[in-house]
């Protein structure tokens, strides 16, 4: 069984026991989450489409870390200009752990 859903802007195809990196979400290290926005549930033959979302089917997974991912850098240039910037950013992310995917 699999189902994917909707966090952060972004789309992810889960598993239960899957372990996945998310957008920042409010908790702390072993809380349980729950993500409500559900898409599609599909099970061996038959699946569930949404439209846009199923009603009722969330996901249930528990945090496992709050962490920020590695540094990337934001170079600006315009040559002969003497015109140079270096920015650097860490997105912030949510590890998860899927424990199941429950229909209504």
């Amino acid at each position: 069984m699999y189902a994917i859903v909707q966090t952060g802007g972004k789309q992810y195809r889960v598993q239960p026991g899957d372990v996945l990196r998310v957008e920042r979400l409010a908790g702390e290290v072993g809380d349980d989450i729950t993500l409500d926005q559900v898409l599609l549930v599909a099970a061996e033959d038959e699946f569930q489409v949404g439209r846009p979302l199923i009603d009722g089917a969330f996901i249930r997974g528990q945090i496992l870390r709050q962490g920020r991912a590695r540094k990337i850098l934001v170079f600006k240039k315009k040559r002969r200009k003497d015109y140079r910037r270096l920015q650097g950013h860490r997105q912030q992310y949510t590890a998860l752990q899927v424990k199941e995917i429950r229909l209504a």
